[in-house]
Protein backbone atom coordinates (compact mmCIF):
# COMPACT_ATOMS: atom_id res chain seq x y z
CA UNK A 1 0.00 0.00 0.00
CA UNK A 2 2.76 2.47 0.90
CA UNK A 3 5.05 1.71 -2.05
CA UNK A 4 4.75 5.15 -3.67
CA UNK A 5 5.08 7.06 -0.39
CA UNK A 6 8.07 4.99 0.64
CA UNK A 7 9.74 5.51 -2.73
CA UNK A 8 9.18 9.27 -2.54
CA UNK A 9 10.70 9.45 0.95
CA UNK A 10 13.69 7.39 -0.19
CA UNK A 11 14.21 9.74 -3.14
CA UNK A 12 14.13 12.75 -0.81
CA UNK A 13 16.78 11.14 1.40
CA UNK A 14 18.84 10.20 -1.67
CA UNK A 15 18.81 13.80 -2.89
CA UNK A 16 20.05 15.00 0.50
CA UNK A 17 22.69 12.31 0.96
CA UNK A 18 25.24 13.85 -1.39
CA UNK A 19 25.04 17.37 -0.03
CA UNK A 20 27.10 17.06 3.18
CA UNK A 21 25.95 19.81 5.51
CA UNK A 22 22.59 21.37 4.71
CA UNK A 23 21.51 24.96 4.40
CA UNK A 24 18.22 26.20 5.84
CA UNK A 25 16.84 26.51 2.31
CA UNK A 26 17.69 22.87 1.53
CA UNK A 27 15.89 21.69 4.66
CA UNK A 28 12.88 23.85 3.72
CA UNK A 29 12.86 22.31 0.25
CA UNK A 30 13.00 18.77 1.64
CA UNK A 31 10.09 19.60 3.98
CA UNK A 32 8.04 20.76 0.98
CA UNK A 33 8.87 17.49 -0.78
CA UNK A 34 7.78 15.47 2.27
CA UNK A 35 4.53 17.42 2.50
CA UNK A 36 3.86 16.82 -1.21
CA UNK A 37 4.59 13.10 -0.81
CA UNK A 38 2.12 12.85 2.08
CA UNK A 39 -0.62 14.68 0.17
CA UNK A 40 -0.08 12.44 -2.86
CA UNK A 41 -0.50 9.48 -0.49
CA UNK A 42 -3.93 10.92 0.40
CA UNK A 43 -2.98 12.04 3.90
CA UNK A 44 -5.32 14.65 5.36
CA UNK A 45 -4.12 18.20 4.56
CA UNK A 46 -4.01 19.40 8.17
CA UNK A 47 -2.31 16.20 9.27
CA UNK A 48 0.34 16.58 6.54
CA UNK A 49 1.02 20.20 7.49
CA UNK A 50 1.33 19.39 11.21
CA UNK A 51 3.58 16.44 10.45
CA UNK A 52 6.00 18.50 8.35
CA UNK A 53 6.09 21.24 10.99
CA UNK A 54 6.99 18.70 13.65
CA UNK A 55 9.75 17.19 11.48
CA UNK A 56 11.16 20.63 10.69
CA UNK A 57 11.11 21.74 14.34
CA UNK A 58 12.86 18.55 15.39
CA UNK A 59 15.44 19.00 12.62
CA UNK A 60 16.20 22.48 13.94
CA UNK A 61 16.37 21.21 17.54
CA UNK A 62 18.92 18.58 16.55
CA UNK A 63 21.00 21.16 14.67
CA UNK A 64 20.72 19.17 11.48
CA UNK A 65 22.41 21.98 9.53
CA UNK A 66 25.68 21.18 11.35
CA UNK A 67 25.32 17.43 10.87
CA UNK A 68 27.50 15.45 8.48
CA UNK A 69 24.69 12.90 8.01
CA UNK A 70 21.64 15.06 7.31
CA UNK A 71 19.82 12.50 5.16
CA UNK A 72 20.03 9.80 7.83
CA UNK A 73 18.96 12.24 10.53
CA UNK A 74 15.93 13.47 8.59
CA UNK A 75 14.81 9.91 7.81
CA UNK A 76 15.25 9.04 11.50
CA UNK A 77 13.09 12.01 12.47
CA UNK A 78 10.49 11.13 9.83
CA UNK A 79 10.38 7.57 11.19
CA UNK A 80 9.89 8.79 14.75
CA UNK A 81 7.11 11.16 13.70
CA UNK A 82 5.41 8.45 11.62
CA UNK A 83 5.26 6.26 14.72
CA UNK A 84 3.71 9.15 16.65
CA UNK A 85 1.25 9.82 13.83
CA UNK A 86 0.08 6.22 13.63
CA UNK A 87 -0.35 6.17 17.41
CA UNK A 88 0.70 3.70 20.05
CA UNK A 89 -0.56 0.13 20.00
CA UNK A 90 -3.57 -0.36 22.27
CA UNK A 91 -4.87 -3.86 23.08
CA UNK A 92 -8.52 -4.86 23.08
CA UNK A 93 -10.37 -4.01 26.28
CA UNK A 94 -12.07 -7.20 27.42
CA UNK A 95 -12.99 -6.26 30.97
CA UNK A 96 -16.37 -7.96 31.36
CA UNK A 97 -17.54 -11.56 31.61
CA UNK A 98 -18.51 -12.03 28.88
CA UNK A 99 -17.04 -9.05 26.98
CA UNK A 100 -18.92 -7.73 23.96
CA UNK A 101 -17.36 -6.25 20.82
CA UNK A 102 -19.55 -4.32 18.39
CA UNK A 103 -18.21 -4.22 14.84
CA UNK A 104 -19.68 -1.24 13.00
CA UNK A 105 -19.10 0.11 9.51
CA UNK A 106 -20.52 0.53 6.05
CA UNK A 107 -21.50 -2.31 3.77
CA UNK A 108 -18.52 -3.47 1.73
CA UNK A 109 -15.90 -2.49 4.29
CA UNK A 110 -15.20 -6.14 5.12
CA UNK A 111 -17.07 -6.18 8.42
CA UNK A 112 -18.31 -9.79 8.36
CA UNK A 113 -14.95 -11.11 7.16
CA UNK A 114 -13.30 -9.10 9.93
CA UNK A 115 -15.68 -10.66 12.47
CA UNK A 116 -14.41 -14.08 11.40
CA UNK A 117 -10.77 -12.96 11.44
CA UNK A 118 -11.22 -11.46 14.89
CA UNK A 119 -12.85 -14.67 16.12
CA UNK A 120 -9.88 -16.70 14.87
CA UNK A 121 -7.44 -14.22 16.44
CA UNK A 122 -9.18 -14.39 19.84
CA UNK A 123 -9.36 -18.18 19.66
CA UNK A 124 -5.59 -18.30 19.08
CA UNK A 125 -5.18 -16.25 22.26
CA UNK A 126 -7.10 -18.77 24.35
CA UNK A 127 -10.48 -17.01 24.22
CA UNK A 128 -13.82 -18.68 23.49
CA UNK A 129 -15.50 -16.30 21.01
CA UNK A 130 -19.16 -16.32 19.94
CA UNK A 131 -20.27 -14.66 16.69
CA UNK A 132 -23.67 -12.94 16.51
CA UNK A 133 -25.20 -11.86 13.15
CA UNK A 134 -26.94 -8.74 14.49
CA UNK A 135 -28.11 -7.23 11.19
CA UNK A 136 -31.72 -8.44 10.92
CA UNK A 137 -32.67 -6.21 7.98
CA UNK A 138 -30.09 -6.76 5.22
CA UNK A 139 -30.83 -9.79 2.99
CA UNK A 140 -28.25 -12.60 3.28
CA UNK A 141 -26.43 -10.95 6.22
CA UNK A 142 -27.22 -13.97 8.41
CA UNK A 143 -26.22 -16.50 5.73
CA UNK A 144 -22.91 -14.77 5.03
CA UNK A 145 -21.73 -14.94 8.63
CA UNK A 146 -23.16 -18.42 9.16
CA UNK A 147 -21.36 -19.90 6.15
CA UNK A 148 -18.02 -18.35 7.06
CA UNK A 149 -18.30 -19.30 10.73
CA UNK A 150 -19.12 -22.92 9.90
CA UNK A 151 -16.20 -23.09 7.47
CA UNK A 152 -13.81 -21.92 10.20
CA UNK A 153 -15.43 -23.99 12.96
CA UNK A 154 -16.41 -20.92 14.99
CA UNK A 155 -19.57 -20.92 17.16
CA UNK A 156 -22.32 -18.51 16.11
CA UNK A 157 -25.86 -17.59 17.13
CA UNK A 158 -27.98 -19.67 14.75
CA UNK A 159 -31.51 -18.42 15.43
CA UNK A 160 -33.06 -16.02 12.93
CA UNK A 161 -35.10 -13.23 14.51
CA UNK A 162 -36.58 -10.06 13.05
CA UNK A 163 -35.74 -7.81 16.02
CA UNK A 164 -32.12 -6.96 16.82
CA UNK A 165 -32.73 -6.25 20.52
CA UNK A 166 -34.50 -9.57 21.07
CA UNK A 167 -31.78 -11.36 19.11
CA UNK A 168 -28.99 -9.80 21.19
CA UNK A 169 -30.70 -10.60 24.49
CA UNK A 170 -31.07 -14.24 23.48
CA UNK A 171 -27.43 -14.31 22.30
CA UNK A 172 -26.32 -12.99 25.71
CA UNK A 173 -28.31 -15.71 27.48
CA UNK A 174 -26.85 -18.36 25.18
CA UNK A 175 -23.31 -17.12 25.85
CA UNK A 176 -23.75 -17.56 29.61
CA UNK A 177 -25.05 -21.12 29.20
CA UNK A 178 -22.23 -22.05 26.79
CA UNK A 179 -19.58 -20.09 28.71
CA UNK A 180 -18.46 -17.98 25.76
CA UNK A 181 -16.20 -15.22 27.07
CA UNK A 182 -16.07 -12.84 24.08
CA UNK A 183 -19.09 -11.92 21.95
CA UNK A 184 -18.56 -10.40 18.50
CA UNK A 185 -21.63 -8.59 17.14
CA UNK A 186 -21.67 -8.09 13.36
CA UNK A 187 -24.00 -5.08 13.27
CA UNK A 188 -25.98 -3.46 10.49
CA UNK A 189 -24.08 -2.25 7.44
CA UNK A 190 -25.44 -0.07 4.63
CA UNK A 191 -23.95 1.69 1.63
CA UNK A 192 -24.27 5.01 3.47
CA UNK A 193 -24.69 6.07 7.09
CA UNK A 194 -28.40 6.49 7.69
CA UNK A 195 -30.69 7.11 10.66
CA UNK A 196 -32.23 3.63 10.59
CA UNK A 197 -28.85 1.89 10.68
CA UNK A 198 -27.59 4.04 13.55
CA UNK A 199 -30.83 3.46 15.46
CA UNK A 200 -30.33 -0.32 15.23
CA UNK A 201 -26.73 -0.11 16.42
CA UNK A 202 -27.62 2.23 19.31
CA UNK A 203 -30.28 -0.22 20.51
CA UNK A 204 -27.72 -3.03 20.41
CA UNK A 205 -25.22 -0.87 22.29
CA UNK A 206 -27.74 -0.16 25.05
CA UNK A 207 -28.62 -3.86 25.25
CA UNK A 208 -25.16 -5.44 25.42
CA UNK A 209 -23.08 -2.65 27.07
CA UNK A 210 -20.02 -3.39 24.90
CA UNK A 211 -16.41 -3.25 26.04
CA UNK A 212 -15.38 -2.21 22.52
CA UNK A 213 -17.08 -0.50 19.58
CA UNK A 214 -14.72 -1.02 16.65
CA UNK A 215 -15.19 0.75 13.34
CA UNK A 216 -14.27 -1.46 10.38
CA UNK A 217 -13.09 0.97 7.70
CA UNK A 218 -11.98 0.25 4.15
CA UNK A 219 -8.53 1.85 3.75
CA UNK A 220 -9.03 1.89 -0.04
CA UNK A 221 -11.55 4.73 0.38
CA UNK A 222 -8.81 7.14 1.47
CA UNK A 223 -10.07 10.35 3.07
CA UNK A 224 -13.66 9.10 2.97
CA UNK A 225 -12.65 6.53 5.58
CA UNK A 226 -11.57 9.36 7.89
CA UNK A 227 -14.87 11.19 7.36
CA UNK A 228 -16.86 8.00 8.00
CA UNK A 229 -14.90 7.44 11.22
CA UNK A 230 -15.78 10.91 12.44
CA UNK A 231 -19.49 10.34 11.72
CA UNK A 232 -19.53 7.02 13.60
CA UNK A 233 -17.61 8.58 16.48
CA UNK A 234 -20.12 11.44 16.74
CA UNK A 235 -23.10 9.08 16.60
CA UNK A 236 -21.91 6.12 18.68
CA UNK A 237 -18.62 6.88 20.39
CA UNK A 238 -16.26 4.30 18.86
CA UNK A 239 -13.37 2.93 20.92
CA UNK A 240 -11.07 1.89 18.09
CA UNK A 241 -10.60 1.19 14.39
CA UNK A 242 -9.84 -1.83 12.23
CA UNK A 243 -8.46 -0.85 8.81
CA UNK A 244 -9.14 -3.43 6.11
CA UNK A 245 -7.59 -4.00 2.66
CA UNK A 246 -4.21 -2.66 3.72
CA UNK A 247 -2.64 -4.98 1.15
CA UNK A 248 -4.36 -3.15 -1.72
CA UNK A 249 -3.18 -0.47 -4.13
CA UNK A 250 -4.55 2.51 -2.21
CA UNK A 251 -2.18 5.28 -1.19
CA UNK A 252 -2.45 4.69 2.55
CA UNK A 253 -3.49 8.15 3.69
CA UNK A 254 -6.33 6.80 5.82
CA UNK A 255 -3.92 4.78 7.94
CA UNK A 256 -1.74 7.82 8.56
CA UNK A 257 -4.62 10.26 9.17
CA UNK A 258 -7.11 8.21 11.17
CA UNK A 259 -5.60 8.43 14.66
CA UNK A 260 -4.76 12.13 14.42
CA UNK A 261 -8.18 13.17 13.09
CA UNK A 262 -10.44 10.93 15.20
CA UNK A 263 -8.32 10.51 18.33
CA UNK A 264 -9.16 6.79 18.28
CA UNK A 265 -6.54 4.04 18.10
CA UNK A 266 -6.11 1.73 15.10
CA UNK A 267 -6.19 -1.66 16.83
CA UNK A 268 -5.90 -4.02 13.87
CA UNK A 269 -5.06 -3.93 10.17
CA UNK A 270 -6.37 -6.40 7.59
CA UNK A 271 -3.59 -7.35 5.18
CA UNK A 272 -5.15 -10.00 2.94
CA UNK A 273 -8.15 -12.16 2.15
CA UNK A 274 -7.09 -15.16 4.21
CA UNK A 275 -8.88 -15.63 7.51
CA UNK A 276 -5.65 -15.24 9.49
CA UNK A 277 -4.69 -12.03 7.66
CA UNK A 278 -5.42 -9.74 10.60
CA UNK A 279 -2.52 -8.05 12.39
CA UNK A 280 -2.37 -6.19 15.65
CA UNK A 281 -1.13 -2.70 14.81
CA UNK A 282 2.53 -2.18 15.67
CA UNK A 283 3.36 1.46 14.83
CA UNK A 284 7.12 0.88 14.77
CA UNK A 285 6.78 -2.02 12.33
CA UNK A 286 4.39 -0.14 10.04
CA UNK A 287 6.66 2.92 9.98
CA UNK A 288 9.60 0.68 9.18
CA UNK A 289 7.72 -0.82 6.22
CA UNK A 290 6.81 2.63 4.90
CA UNK A 291 10.47 3.68 4.99
CA UNK A 292 11.52 0.49 3.17
CA UNK A 293 13.36 -0.90 6.21
CA UNK A 294 11.30 -4.07 6.37
CA UNK A 295 9.52 -5.80 9.23
CA UNK A 296 11.39 -9.02 9.99
CA UNK A 297 9.67 -9.44 13.37
CA UNK A 298 6.21 -9.78 11.79
CA UNK A 299 7.64 -12.01 9.06
CA UNK A 300 9.11 -14.31 11.69
CA UNK A 301 5.80 -14.44 13.59
CA UNK A 302 3.89 -15.30 10.40
CA UNK A 303 6.39 -18.00 9.48
CA UNK A 304 6.23 -19.58 12.94
CA UNK A 305 2.43 -19.83 12.68
CA UNK A 306 2.26 -21.02 9.06
CA UNK A 307 5.30 -23.25 8.52
CA UNK A 308 5.13 -26.84 9.72
CA UNK A 309 8.02 -27.74 12.02
CA UNK A 310 8.45 -31.25 10.62
CA UNK A 311 8.72 -29.92 7.07
CA UNK A 312 11.33 -27.37 8.15
CA UNK A 313 13.44 -30.06 9.87
CA UNK A 314 13.20 -32.32 6.83
CA UNK A 315 14.26 -29.45 4.56
CA UNK A 316 17.18 -28.56 6.86
CA UNK A 317 18.42 -32.13 6.75
CA UNK A 318 18.31 -32.24 2.96
CA UNK A 319 20.20 -28.95 2.74
CA UNK A 320 22.89 -30.30 5.07
CA UNK A 321 23.20 -33.46 2.98
CA UNK A 322 23.15 -31.50 -0.29
CA UNK A 323 20.30 -33.67 -1.62
CA UNK A 324 17.58 -31.22 -2.61
CA UNK A 325 15.19 -32.30 -5.37
CA UNK A 326 12.24 -30.68 -7.12
CA UNK A 327 9.85 -32.17 -4.56
CA UNK A 328 11.62 -29.97 -1.99
CA UNK A 329 11.26 -26.92 -4.24
CA UNK A 330 7.52 -27.56 -4.45
CA UNK A 331 7.27 -27.97 -0.68
CA UNK A 332 8.99 -24.64 -0.07
CA UNK A 333 6.66 -22.84 -2.50
CA UNK A 334 3.65 -24.25 -0.63
CA UNK A 335 5.10 -23.21 2.73
CA UNK A 336 5.73 -19.70 1.41
CA UNK A 337 2.15 -19.41 0.14
CA UNK A 338 0.84 -20.33 3.59
CA UNK A 339 2.66 -17.37 5.10
CA UNK A 340 1.00 -14.86 2.75
CA UNK A 341 1.05 -13.09 -0.64
CA UNK A 342 4.55 -12.59 -2.05
CA UNK A 343 4.12 -8.80 -2.33
CA UNK A 344 3.19 -8.53 1.36
CA UNK A 345 6.10 -10.76 2.40
CA UNK A 346 8.64 -8.77 0.39
CA UNK A 347 7.45 -5.58 2.12
CA UNK A 348 8.74 -7.12 5.35
CA UNK A 349 12.29 -7.47 4.02
CA UNK A 350 14.67 -4.50 4.20
CA UNK A 351 14.80 -3.18 0.64
CA UNK A 352 11.81 -5.33 -0.20
CA UNK A 353 10.40 -2.79 -2.64
CA UNK A 354 13.48 -3.35 -4.78
CA UNK A 355 13.11 -7.13 -4.48
CA UNK A 356 9.60 -6.86 -5.94
CA UNK A 357 11.12 -5.82 -9.25
CA UNK A 358 13.30 -8.93 -9.26
CA UNK A 359 10.81 -11.52 -7.97
CA UNK A 360 7.67 -12.35 -9.87
CA UNK A 361 4.72 -14.09 -8.19
CA UNK A 362 3.54 -15.27 -11.62
CA UNK A 363 6.88 -17.02 -12.08
CA UNK A 364 6.38 -18.78 -8.74
CA UNK A 365 2.92 -19.93 -9.90
CA UNK A 366 4.44 -21.24 -13.16
CA UNK A 367 7.15 -23.09 -11.25
CA UNK A 368 4.55 -24.73 -9.02
CA UNK A 369 2.45 -25.77 -12.04
CA UNK A 370 5.49 -27.25 -13.80
CA UNK A 371 6.62 -29.34 -10.81
CA UNK A 372 3.06 -30.52 -10.10
CA UNK A 373 2.82 -31.75 -13.70
CA UNK A 374 5.80 -34.06 -13.13
CA UNK A 375 5.58 -37.59 -11.78
CA UNK A 376 7.10 -38.26 -8.31
CA UNK A 377 9.96 -40.07 -10.04
CA UNK A 378 10.68 -37.05 -12.27
CA UNK A 379 10.67 -34.66 -9.31
CA UNK A 380 13.14 -36.83 -7.42
CA UNK A 381 15.39 -37.40 -10.43
CA UNK A 382 15.10 -34.51 -12.95
CA UNK A 383 17.95 -35.95 -15.04
CA UNK A 384 15.47 -38.35 -16.69
CA UNK A 385 13.53 -35.44 -18.24
CA UNK A 386 14.15 -35.96 -21.94
CA UNK A 387 12.51 -33.87 -24.70
CA UNK A 388 9.30 -35.94 -24.84
CA UNK A 389 8.80 -35.71 -21.07
CA UNK A 390 9.42 -31.96 -21.16
CA UNK A 391 6.81 -31.53 -23.91
CA UNK A 392 4.29 -33.51 -21.85
CA UNK A 393 4.98 -31.43 -18.73
CA UNK A 394 4.71 -28.19 -20.71
CA UNK A 395 1.33 -29.27 -22.07
CA UNK A 396 0.09 -30.32 -18.64
CA UNK A 397 1.21 -27.14 -16.88
CA UNK A 398 0.18 -24.63 -19.54
CA UNK A 399 3.77 -23.47 -19.94
CA UNK A 400 6.48 -23.84 -22.59
CA UNK A 401 9.48 -26.14 -22.93
CA UNK A 402 11.62 -23.01 -22.53
CA UNK A 403 10.04 -22.40 -19.11
CA UNK A 404 10.90 -25.96 -18.07
CA UNK A 405 14.45 -25.64 -19.37
CA UNK A 406 14.87 -22.41 -17.38
CA UNK A 407 13.61 -24.05 -14.17
CA UNK A 408 15.91 -27.06 -14.58
CA UNK A 409 18.88 -24.77 -15.24
CA UNK A 410 18.17 -22.82 -12.03
CA UNK A 411 17.75 -26.10 -10.13
CA UNK A 412 21.13 -27.39 -11.34
CA UNK A 413 22.76 -24.14 -10.27
CA UNK A 414 21.25 -24.51 -6.78
CA UNK A 415 22.49 -28.11 -6.55
CA UNK A 416 25.96 -27.07 -7.66
CA UNK A 417 26.05 -24.32 -5.05
CA UNK A 418 25.10 -26.75 -2.28
CA UNK A 419 27.86 -29.16 -3.35
CA UNK A 420 30.41 -26.35 -3.28
CA UNK A 421 29.27 -25.36 0.21
CA UNK A 422 29.24 -28.93 1.54
CA UNK A 423 32.04 -29.67 3.97
CA UNK A 424 32.66 -26.00 4.71
CA UNK A 425 29.76 -25.48 7.09
CA UNK A 426 27.72 -23.82 4.36
CA UNK A 427 24.63 -26.06 4.31
CA UNK A 428 24.35 -25.90 8.10
CA UNK A 429 24.50 -22.12 8.01
CA UNK A 430 22.01 -21.98 5.15
CA UNK A 431 19.58 -24.35 6.89
CA UNK A 432 19.58 -22.12 9.98
CA UNK A 433 17.93 -19.43 7.86
CA UNK A 434 14.79 -21.58 7.64
CA UNK A 435 14.45 -22.12 11.40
Amino acid sequence: MFDKLGERLKNIARNLSGKGRLSASQVKESMRDIRRALLEADVNLNVAQDFVSEVENEAVARKIYDSFTPAETIIQIVGEKLIGLIGKAEPLVLDKQPSSILLVGLQGSGKTTTAIKLGIFLKSKGKNPFLIPADVKRPAAFEQLRDMAERENLPYFSERLDNEVKLCKQALSRSVLKRYDTLIFDTAGRLHIDIEMLKQIKQIKETVNPSEILLVADSMTGQDAVNIAQEFENALGITGIILTKMDGDARGGAALSMRKVTGKPIKFIGIGEKVDALEVLHPERLASRILGMGDLKTLQEKAEKAVEKEEVEKFQKKIQEGKLDLEDFLGQIKQLKRIGPLDALLDMFPGGKGLKKMMDEKQMVRTEAIIQSMTPKERQNPSILDSSRRKRIASGSGTSVQDINRLLKEFKMAQKLLKQMKGRGGPAALSSFFR
